[in-house]
This record gives C-alpha cells, sequence and structure tokens, in this order.
C-alpha cells in the first residue's frame, strides 16, 4: 500500500468515528473531531517555511536565503498559528460536508493538538438549522375584509391635491392675520440652559438652523403655536425674535423637552388661492379630461393601496400564527446576525434623519441588541418555516425573477446591471435575493390558499 492510500485510509477511519461524535448531538448543536494526518500538516508547514524565506529580514543573512532550521526557531508560534489557519477551515469544511452537515455558524475550535510530526487534532463546535415538522400551514386562514373607499375619502384626497396645485399672492399694505402666509427667512439655536421642561438635563448640543423663503401659516393647524402667536399683526420688513419650548412629546425627539431661540424676518404677506374643481383643473393635472376621470383615478388608487395595506397586514397575522404553531429550537447565530441586521437598518434611518455619528455612538447598544432580540427570534423562526414550506410545495425561484431585481437595483443606483450583479456576486447578495423573494412567493401562496 502506497504512502498516499496509507493516509487516505487514516482520514476514512477517522471521519467515520468523527461522524459517529457528530450523531450524538441533539438539537441544533454540533461538535466534530477531526485529525489532519501528520504529512499533510508537514507539507503545509514546509510551504510556510518558504514564504517565510522569501520574505524574511534577519540579522546576517541577505533576503530569500535565511536558512528553513533559522526560519523554524525564530518564527515557532508564527508557524504553528500560520499553519492552524490554513488547515483547519479546509479540513472542518471537507469533514462537515462529508458527515452530510450544513454549519450556520462559525465553529468553536477547541482542544487544539499540533506538535511537530504529529496529527494535528482539534474539535469543532457549531450549529446546524433545525429539523422543522410543519404541520397545518394549509389549515390557516386569513381575514379578507371588502375593500370600500367612500366618496367623502375621495373628496378629501382631491382635497389634497387641490391644495397641491394652491398659488399664494403678495398683499400689500396691511399686517399678517390668521389665514395669511408670511414668506420669511428664520435662524434658530439653542437656547443655553437645562433643555426646558427637564431641569436636571445637560446643555442642548445641536446645531443652530436656518431656512430661508419658507412659508408660515398664521394660525395653521400644523404651524407651531409660538410663530402664531409672535408672527400675528407684523408686516412685510419687521423682524421678530421669541423662543419656542417643545414639548416632550414632539414628533422630532432630538427637540423634545429643549428650548430654541427663533430670529425671523418677514419678507412679504401672502394669501392661498386654491384652484377651482373642474375639468380645466382636471385638465391641468395630466392626461384627463373631466372632473370624473380624476375622481375615479384617486378612488382606484386608493383602493388598491387599502388592498396592499389588508394583504400586508394579514400576511403578518398568518406569519405570527404559523410561528405561534411551531416552537422549536433555533441557531443562536441567526438571531445574532438578525438583531445586527435590524440595528443597522434603525441606525440608517436615524442617520437618514440627521442624528450625527457623535451621537449614535453614545447610544446604549447593549440595551438596544436587547430589546431586538424577541423581533429577531421571531423573524428568523418565521423565515426558517417559510423555507421549509417553500421545499413542500416545490417553490422556486427563477433566474429571470432574480435578474428583474438586479436591474431595478441597477436602476435605483444609476449603475449598470452588469455590475451590480457582480457585486452582489461577490458579497453573497444574489442569494439574499433569491431567498427573499422565495419567501414573498410562499407567503403569497398561503394568503391564496387561506381563503
Amino acid at each position: 500500500m502506497s504512502p498516499t492510500e496509507t493516509e487516505d485510509a487514516k482520514i476514512a477511519a477517522q471521519t467515520t468515528d468523527a461522524k459517529n461524535d457528530a450523531k450524538t448531538n441533539d438539537g441544533i448543536k454540533r461538535e466534530i473531531s477531526v485529525e489532519i494526518p501528520a504529512a499533510e500538516v508537514t507539507r503545509e508547514t514546509e510551504v510556510i517555511i518558504q514564504k517565510y524565506q522569501k520574505m524574511a529580514r534577519l540579522p546576517g543573512f541577505r533576503r530569500g536565503h535565511v536558512p528553513a532550521s533559522v526560519i523554524r526557531q525564530r518564527f515557532a508560534e508564527d508557524l504553528k498559528s500560520d499553519v492552524v489557519e490554513a488547515l483547519v477551515p479546509r479540513y472542518f469544511r471537507k469533514e462537515a460536508e462529508r458527515l452530510g452537515i450544513v454549519p450556520v455558524s462559525q465553529p468553536r475550535v477547541t482542544d487544539l493538538h499540533i506538535h511537530a510530526g504529529e496529527p494535528l487534532r482539534f474539535k469543532a463546535s457549531f450549529e446546524v438549522l433545525p429539523a422543522i415538522a410543519v404541520d397545518g400551514y394549509r389549515e390557516l386562514r386569513a381575514e379578507k375584509p371588502e375593500i370600500v373607499v367612500t366618496d367623502e375619502e375621495v373628496e378629501q384626497a382631491l382635497t389634497n391635491v387641490r391644495e397641491q396645485h394652491a398659488t399664494f399672492t403678495s398683499i400689500e399694505g396691511r399686517a399678517l392675520a390668521d389665514g395669511d402666509f408670511a414668506q420669511a427667512s428664520f435662524d434658530g439655536k439653542p437656547k443655553n440652559g437645562d433643555g426646558g421642561n427637564n431641569s436636571a438635563a445637560k446643555p442642548i448640543q445641536m446645531d443652530p438652523v436656518h431656512m430661508d423663503e419658507v412659508l408660515i401659516e398664521i394660525g395653521g393647524k400644523n404651524t407651531v403655536p409660538e410663530f402664531t402667536e409672535n408672527l400675528r399683526g407684523a408686516s412685510a420688513g419687521d423682524e421678530r425674535e421669541f423662543d419656542v419650548i417643545y414639548p416632550e412629546d414632539a414628533p422630532d425627539k432630538r427637540l423634545a423637552g429643549k428650548i430654541f431661540v427663533y430670529a425671523v424676518k418677514i419678507h412679504s404677506v401672502k394669501r392661498k388661492s386654491l384652484p377651482e374643481l373642474n375639468d380645466d383643473f382636471a385638465k391641468e393635472l395630466g392626461e384627463f379630461s373631466s372632473l370624473d376621470q380624476v375622481r375615479k383615478q384617486i378612488r382606484e388608487n386608493m383602493e388598491a393601496e387599502k388592498r396592499h395595506t389588508v394583504e400586508h397586514e394579514n400576511k403578518d397575522k398568518l406569519v405570527a400564527e404559523l410561528v405561534k404553531r411551531h416552537n422549536f429550537e433555533v441557531p443562536e447565530s441567526l438571531v445574532e446576525r438578525q438583531i445586527d441586521l435590524r440595528l443597522e437598518r434603525g441606525l440608517r434611518a436615524l442617520a437618514a434623519q440627521g442624528m450625527k455619528m457623535e451621537e449614535l455612538k453614545k447610544m446604549d447598544l447593549p440595551r438596544l441588541r436587547a430589546g431586538q432580540r424577541e423581533q429577531a427570534l421571531h423573524d428568523v423562526r418565521s423565515s426558517l418555516l417559510l423555507e421549509r414550506i417553500a421545499e413542500l410545495e416545490n417553490i422556486g425561484v427563477g433566474d429571470e425573477e432574480v435578474q428583474r431585481e438586479v436591474e431595478s437595483l441597477a436602476q435605483q443606483t444609476k449603475q449598470t446591471s452588469e455590475a451590480v450583479r457582480a457585486r452582489l456576486t461577490q458579497d453573497g447578495g444574489l442569494d439574499r435575493i433569491r431567498n427573499r423573494i422565495r419567501s414573498e412567493k410562499t407567503l403569497d401562496f398561503l394568503y391564496r390558499q387561506s381563503a
């Protein structure tokens, strides 16, 4: 028997033991033992030594001419680390594939044994997907109420369209009154002090704001009351300075309970005029010949929006019921990954709203992670259940469906579809797109058959 055949036989014997070890594990946790033949460790060590010889610069030796014995002596621990880094992942993957195991987490390596002239041995602990038995999903039922759009809703929407096409004309020779609009510019800055209602708060750390040529409705329902009170009675050319105390429940949380000082200059007094609701107005909106056609289009759009909202809510209920009926152990690595994704989306949204990096860094991430855990667990469970149902129902995703998503992303980012596909291929994005489409199709299947 040749040396190579001997090594292959040894690996086979060792992996058989490893297979038995893996079978003794229950649930989603696995541990396998792996032994890499000494000859393979020696070969890899020699390869790494040669790389060191090419790069090492040691006193008394020309670069590229350092003896292997010196490399072994001077870089003994580094050599061990490099051998482990090269061989352990490779042989872990081979052993997992041979055993038919698909890890979903990075392995935790323990009991590492590496000595010159001996096999490299280690144990690897990791998580796998749970075996999920999905029952009764075809019996799930979702409410599908009739979609109704009232005449009042249509008229309100038409009023909103009319407001969007309002015109503003200047009024000379009189002061601002309720219903008028002040065309103004203003500067606002945090007021030194305790930040408003909270006397224990630290001074506000926010940048000043500046706005040019804004329209402020006097007495408007969305106008900050202090602006109405201080600008009412002002005329073009007047300047007013006043404080605004934002309530604790202000929509912009950065302003909640804070005091800002505003300096406002009135440029002109304007009156709003709304277009008449007639066929001429309809023609200005686009390819409409009458106001009735506009109303019809508004109704159809509102019905489609309501239908989408109802469908989305009922799909969420279906998934919630599906998760409720199936309780199984979930790999912790998948939960942590989902928490990462949720936090990343949340932080991006805060940054888009203007929150600065310094403020983001001050956030209590451990507390935020803990707050996301329950929803992340639900997300992972629902994803695994939908994936299992897709397998049972033979729901697949064609390449053309993925390509449509790629082209849509290319259009959004103003890149070529080839460039987007290349980037997604490199970072695993195509698989994520395919999995998302498959989940959506599976959910559509559940919703259609739940009638």
